[in-house]
């Protein structure tokens, strides 16, 4: 997919079978610190959701300097996809490192990593809602607010992460709307 600048997307993928992504809370660090290395230069993060066995990202694109950095072998890059590329790498480098941990073989991700604009406000709330809903949702936790992996705590000031960029979403909606919209109703996407 086409990544287009200062637009709003939903990333997601999961893992082949069902398998876990993450068995420790140290796999989830680590794919956050590599999540940030690949693409914290090219995309804002709104809100974020780490599962046992899937993930979700809701994201905004930076406007890109004017060149595109030559990645060696890699000649088709344009502004559009480069991030579709630094996804592919995240997810094989983070790949790698758990086969070499879990003494596993072959992909852990399913092959396509799904991205899909998101274009007008009531759905990025609704998105947003949705993201923060997953572990309550899959029975994992009773409250939102229980799931570490997840930007929820950030936005309901329970914790002061730096990667979920809520200025935006605070700008929109009260966090305490926020609040009650989440804990309220589950959301379906």
């Amino acid at each position: 997919m086409d990544f287009y600048e200062n637009n709003f997307y939903h990333i997601y993928n999961r893992t082949n079978n069902e398998e876990l992504l993450f068995r420790s809370e140290e796999n989830y660090r680590y794919f956050l610190k590599k999540y940030r290395f690949y693409l914290e230069e090219y995309l804002e993060t709104i809100a974020y959701c780490l599962m046992p066995t899937h993930f979700h990202f809701l994201v905004r694109v930076k406007e890109f300097i004017t060149d595109v950095p030559r990645l060696q072998g890699v000649a088709h890059l344009n502004k559009q996809n480069i991030i579709s590329h630094k996804i592919k790498i995240l997810l094989s480098s983070y790949t790698k490192a758990i086969n070499k941990k879990y003494n596993r073989h072959g992909n852990l991700f399913q092959q396509n990593t799904k991205s899909k604009p998101v274009d007008n406000n009531r759905y990025l709330v609704t998105l947003l809602t949705y993201i923060h809903q997953n572990p309550v949702r899959s029975n994992l936790v009773e409250k939102a607010e229980d799931w570490k992996y997840s930007s929820y705590s950030d936005y309901i000031d329970l914790r002061k992460g730096t990667l979920p960029k809520k200025k935006f979403i605070l700008e929109m909606i009260t966090r305490e709307d926020l609040k009650e919209l989440t804990e309220i109703k589950l959301v379906d996407l």
